[in-house]
Protein backbone atom coordinates (compact mmCIF):
# COMPACT_ATOMS: atom_id res chain seq x y z
CA UNK A 1 0.00 0.00 0.00
CA UNK A 2 1.41 3.42 -0.93
CA UNK A 3 0.73 6.83 0.57
CA UNK A 4 -1.70 7.69 -2.21
CA UNK A 5 -4.02 4.78 -1.50
CA UNK A 6 -7.45 6.13 -0.57
CA UNK A 7 -9.04 2.79 0.28
CA UNK A 8 -8.06 -0.80 0.91
CA UNK A 9 -9.36 -3.93 2.60
CA UNK A 10 -7.84 -6.56 4.83
CA UNK A 11 -8.82 -10.17 5.43
CA UNK A 12 -9.23 -10.43 9.18
CA UNK A 13 -9.84 -14.17 9.38
CA UNK A 14 -13.57 -14.39 10.08
CA UNK A 15 -14.21 -10.79 8.95
CA UNK A 16 -13.34 -8.38 6.16
CA UNK A 17 -12.29 -4.85 7.12
CA UNK A 18 -12.67 -2.05 4.58
CA UNK A 19 -10.61 1.06 5.29
CA UNK A 20 -11.51 4.45 3.85
CA UNK A 21 -8.00 5.92 4.05
CA UNK A 22 -8.46 9.36 2.49
CA UNK A 23 -7.88 11.05 5.85
CA UNK A 24 -6.36 14.21 4.33
CA UNK A 25 -9.81 14.92 2.85
CA UNK A 26 -11.77 13.69 5.88
CA UNK A 27 -12.20 10.38 4.07
CA UNK A 28 -14.21 11.87 1.21
CA UNK A 29 -15.49 9.21 -1.15
CA UNK A 30 -13.24 8.31 -4.10
CA UNK A 31 -13.69 5.98 -7.08
CA UNK A 32 -11.08 3.78 -5.43
CA UNK A 33 -13.34 3.33 -2.41
CA UNK A 34 -16.15 2.13 -4.69
CA UNK A 35 -13.79 -0.39 -6.27
CA UNK A 36 -12.50 -1.62 -2.91
CA UNK A 37 -16.00 -2.03 -1.45
CA UNK A 38 -17.15 -3.94 -4.55
CA UNK A 39 -14.21 -6.35 -4.41
CA UNK A 40 -14.36 -6.84 -0.65
CA UNK A 41 -18.10 -7.52 -0.60
CA UNK A 42 -17.79 -10.00 -3.45
CA UNK A 43 -14.99 -11.83 -1.64
CA UNK A 44 -17.00 -11.87 1.60
CA UNK A 45 -20.15 -13.10 -0.13
CA UNK A 46 -18.31 -16.00 -1.74
CA UNK A 47 -16.33 -17.05 1.34
CA UNK A 48 -17.70 -19.50 3.88
CA UNK A 49 -15.05 -18.24 6.32
CA UNK A 50 -15.96 -14.53 6.36
CA UNK A 51 -18.83 -13.86 8.78
CA UNK A 52 -19.05 -10.06 8.62
CA UNK A 53 -17.67 -6.92 6.97
CA UNK A 54 -16.55 -3.78 8.81
CA UNK A 55 -16.23 -0.32 7.24
CA UNK A 56 -14.04 2.20 9.03
CA UNK A 57 -12.57 5.60 8.22
CA UNK A 58 -8.91 6.04 9.07
CA UNK A 59 -8.11 8.96 11.32
CA UNK A 60 -10.68 10.99 13.23
CA UNK A 61 -13.61 11.08 10.78
CA UNK A 62 -15.68 8.33 9.18
CA UNK A 63 -16.56 9.89 5.82
CA UNK A 64 -17.16 13.44 4.55
CA UNK A 65 -19.19 12.27 1.55
CA UNK A 66 -18.57 13.30 -2.04
CA UNK A 67 -15.43 15.12 -3.14
CA UNK A 68 -16.65 18.63 -3.99
CA UNK A 69 -13.76 19.20 -6.40
CA UNK A 70 -14.96 16.24 -8.46
CA UNK A 71 -18.61 17.27 -8.12
CA UNK A 72 -17.87 20.84 -9.22
CA UNK A 73 -16.40 19.60 -12.49
CA UNK A 74 -19.52 17.59 -13.31
CA UNK A 75 -21.37 20.73 -14.39
CA UNK A 76 -19.58 20.43 -17.74
CA UNK A 77 -20.83 16.90 -18.32
CA UNK A 78 -24.09 15.93 -20.03
CA UNK A 79 -26.99 15.19 -17.68
CA UNK A 80 -26.99 11.46 -18.44
CA UNK A 81 -23.30 11.19 -17.57
CA UNK A 82 -23.95 12.92 -14.27
CA UNK A 83 -26.69 10.40 -13.52
CA UNK A 84 -24.32 7.53 -14.24
CA UNK A 85 -21.78 8.90 -11.75
CA UNK A 86 -24.44 9.16 -9.05
CA UNK A 87 -25.45 5.57 -9.81
CA UNK A 88 -21.89 4.56 -8.84
CA UNK A 89 -22.76 5.52 -5.27
CA UNK A 90 -26.18 3.91 -5.49
CA UNK A 91 -24.64 0.69 -6.75
CA UNK A 92 -22.44 0.54 -3.65
CA UNK A 93 -25.46 1.09 -1.40
CA UNK A 94 -27.26 -1.76 -3.18
CA UNK A 95 -24.21 -4.03 -2.89
CA UNK A 96 -23.99 -3.47 0.86
CA UNK A 97 -27.69 -4.27 1.19
CA UNK A 98 -27.43 -7.36 -1.00
CA UNK A 99 -24.31 -8.80 0.66
CA UNK A 100 -25.37 -11.93 2.56
CA UNK A 101 -22.89 -11.11 5.32
CA UNK A 102 -23.75 -8.37 7.86
CA UNK A 103 -21.93 -5.08 7.29
CA UNK A 104 -20.92 -2.92 10.27
CA UNK A 105 -20.00 0.78 10.17
CA UNK A 106 -17.58 2.09 12.82
CA UNK A 107 -18.05 5.87 12.96
CA UNK A 108 -15.51 8.10 14.69
CA UNK A 109 -15.80 11.88 14.51
CA UNK A 110 -18.83 11.87 12.30
CA UNK A 111 -20.28 11.41 8.85
CA UNK A 112 -21.48 14.00 6.34
CA UNK A 113 -23.36 13.93 3.04
CA UNK A 114 -22.97 10.59 1.30
CA UNK A 115 -20.94 9.44 4.29
CA UNK A 116 -24.23 9.29 6.19
CA UNK A 117 -25.71 7.26 3.33
CA UNK A 118 -22.73 4.90 3.47
CA UNK A 119 -23.00 4.40 7.23
CA UNK A 120 -26.74 3.79 7.16
CA UNK A 121 -26.54 1.35 4.27
CA UNK A 122 -24.86 -0.95 6.79
CA UNK A 123 -26.70 -3.44 8.98
CA UNK A 124 -25.11 -2.16 12.19
CA UNK A 125 -23.91 1.36 12.97
CA UNK A 126 -21.55 1.94 15.89
CA UNK A 127 -20.57 5.55 16.63
CA UNK A 128 -18.45 7.48 19.06
CA UNK A 129 -20.57 9.52 21.46
CA UNK A 130 -18.77 12.63 20.14
CA UNK A 131 -19.66 11.88 16.51
CA UNK A 132 -22.08 14.05 14.55
CA UNK A 133 -24.12 13.13 11.48
CA UNK A 134 -24.78 15.91 8.97
CA UNK A 135 -26.86 15.62 5.79
CA UNK A 136 -24.96 18.60 4.46
CA UNK A 137 -26.00 18.78 0.79
CA UNK A 138 -28.12 21.93 1.04
CA UNK A 139 -25.13 23.90 2.32
CA UNK A 140 -23.61 23.69 -1.16
CA UNK A 141 -26.86 23.86 -3.12
CA UNK A 142 -27.22 20.11 -3.65
CA UNK A 143 -29.79 17.46 -2.76
CA UNK A 144 -29.31 14.15 -0.93
CA UNK A 145 -28.50 10.88 -2.68
CA UNK A 146 -27.47 7.38 -1.68
CA UNK A 147 -30.99 6.56 -0.50
CA UNK A 148 -30.57 8.57 2.68
CA UNK A 149 -33.95 10.35 2.51
CA UNK A 150 -35.65 6.94 2.36
CA UNK A 151 -33.58 5.55 5.23
CA UNK A 152 -33.98 8.57 7.50
CA UNK A 153 -37.76 8.63 7.16
CA UNK A 154 -37.89 4.95 8.10
CA UNK A 155 -35.90 5.61 11.29
CA UNK A 156 -36.62 9.14 12.49
CA UNK A 157 -39.57 11.54 12.98
CA UNK A 158 -40.31 13.78 9.98
CA UNK A 159 -39.56 17.05 11.85
CA UNK A 160 -36.04 15.84 12.63
CA UNK A 161 -35.51 14.66 9.05
CA UNK A 162 -36.59 18.12 7.84
CA UNK A 163 -33.93 19.67 10.08
CA UNK A 164 -31.30 17.25 8.87
CA UNK A 165 -32.01 17.64 5.16
CA UNK A 166 -33.32 21.18 4.75
CA UNK A 167 -31.33 22.99 7.44
CA UNK A 168 -28.33 20.65 7.41
CA UNK A 169 -28.48 20.63 11.20
CA UNK A 170 -25.95 18.16 12.62
CA UNK A 171 -27.41 15.55 14.93
CA UNK A 172 -25.29 14.02 17.65
CA UNK A 173 -24.62 10.31 17.96
CA UNK A 174 -26.04 10.48 21.47
CA UNK A 175 -29.37 11.79 20.17
CA UNK A 176 -29.48 9.16 17.43
CA UNK A 177 -28.75 6.46 19.99
CA UNK A 178 -31.60 7.73 22.17
CA UNK A 179 -33.85 7.44 19.10
CA UNK A 180 -32.67 3.84 18.53
CA UNK A 181 -30.99 4.89 15.27
CA UNK A 182 -27.60 3.51 16.34
CA UNK A 183 -26.70 0.04 17.56
CA UNK A 184 -23.99 1.12 19.96
CA UNK A 185 -22.56 4.31 21.43
CA UNK A 186 -18.82 4.18 22.01
CA UNK A 187 -16.30 6.18 23.92
CA UNK A 188 -14.11 8.33 21.62
CA UNK A 189 -11.60 6.15 19.80
CA UNK A 190 -13.47 2.94 20.63
CA UNK A 191 -15.97 2.68 17.76
CA UNK A 192 -13.88 0.16 15.82
CA UNK A 193 -13.31 -1.97 18.93
CA UNK A 194 -17.03 -2.00 19.69
CA UNK A 195 -17.86 -2.78 16.04
CA UNK A 196 -15.36 -5.64 16.25
CA UNK A 197 -17.19 -6.93 19.33
CA UNK A 198 -20.35 -7.20 17.22
CA UNK A 199 -18.30 -9.01 14.57
CA UNK A 200 -17.10 -11.44 17.27
CA UNK A 201 -20.70 -12.27 18.13
CA UNK A 202 -21.62 -12.72 14.47
CA UNK A 203 -18.64 -15.04 14.00
CA UNK A 204 -20.28 -17.46 16.42
CA UNK A 205 -23.61 -17.35 14.59
CA UNK A 206 -24.76 -19.63 11.74
CA UNK A 207 -23.89 -18.01 8.40
CA UNK A 208 -26.90 -19.31 6.51
CA UNK A 209 -29.39 -18.23 9.16
CA UNK A 210 -27.89 -14.72 9.32
CA UNK A 211 -28.03 -14.44 5.51
CA UNK A 212 -31.68 -15.53 5.49
CA UNK A 213 -32.57 -13.04 8.24
CA UNK A 214 -30.87 -10.19 6.39
CA UNK A 215 -32.71 -11.10 3.19
CA UNK A 216 -36.04 -11.08 5.05
CA UNK A 217 -35.37 -7.76 6.75
CA UNK A 218 -34.30 -6.13 3.48
CA UNK A 219 -37.74 -6.60 1.96
CA UNK A 220 -39.98 -6.57 5.04
CA UNK A 221 -40.72 -2.85 5.21
CA UNK A 222 -42.05 -2.73 1.65
CA UNK A 223 -43.85 -6.09 1.58
CA UNK A 224 -47.43 -6.86 2.54
CA UNK A 225 -47.93 -9.12 5.53
CA UNK A 226 -48.95 -11.98 3.26
CA UNK A 227 -45.91 -11.49 1.02
CA UNK A 228 -43.61 -11.42 4.03
CA UNK A 229 -45.15 -14.49 5.62
CA UNK A 230 -44.73 -16.32 2.32
CA UNK A 231 -41.01 -15.47 2.33
CA UNK A 232 -40.70 -16.40 6.00
CA UNK A 233 -42.36 -19.75 5.24
CA UNK A 234 -39.92 -20.48 2.43
CA UNK A 235 -36.82 -19.54 4.46
CA UNK A 236 -37.99 -21.41 7.55
CA UNK A 237 -38.84 -24.55 5.60
CA UNK A 238 -35.38 -24.54 3.97
CA UNK A 239 -33.57 -23.75 7.24
CA UNK A 240 -35.07 -26.68 9.15
CA UNK A 241 -33.09 -29.20 7.10
CA UNK A 242 -29.78 -27.31 7.21
CA UNK A 243 -26.79 -28.16 9.39
CA UNK A 244 -27.16 -25.00 11.48
CA UNK A 245 -30.65 -25.98 12.64
CA UNK A 246 -29.58 -29.54 13.32
CA UNK A 247 -26.69 -28.33 15.48
CA UNK A 248 -28.76 -25.66 17.23
CA UNK A 249 -31.68 -27.92 18.09
CA UNK A 250 -29.40 -30.78 19.14
CA UNK A 251 -27.47 -28.44 21.42
CA UNK A 252 -30.73 -27.22 22.97
CA UNK A 253 -31.78 -30.74 23.95
CA UNK A 254 -28.25 -31.62 25.10
CA UNK A 255 -28.27 -28.47 27.28
CA UNK A 256 -25.08 -27.05 25.77
CA UNK A 257 -24.17 -24.04 23.68
CA UNK A 258 -24.31 -24.72 19.93
CA UNK A 259 -21.04 -24.61 18.05
CA UNK A 260 -21.86 -23.16 14.64
CA UNK A 261 -18.18 -22.48 13.89
CA UNK A 262 -17.58 -26.13 13.10
CA UNK A 263 -20.09 -26.06 10.26
CA UNK A 264 -19.04 -25.64 6.65
CA UNK A 265 -21.61 -23.20 5.29
CA UNK A 266 -21.96 -21.31 2.02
Amino acid sequence: MNDKTTAYYEDGGDRMVIYNSNAANRNAITPELYDVITKALQFAAESDRIKSVLIVGEGSFFCAGGDLNRIRNRRFQPLEERKILIESLHDIIRRIKACPKPVIAAVEGGAAGAGVSLAYACDFVVASREAKFTVSYVKVGLTPDGGITHKLLKMLPRPLVNELCMLAEPVSAERLYQLAALNSLSEPGEAFADASAIADRLAKSPTTAIARIKALLNVAENATIDEQMGLERDHMAAAVAEDAAIEGITAFFEKRKPDFTKLSEK
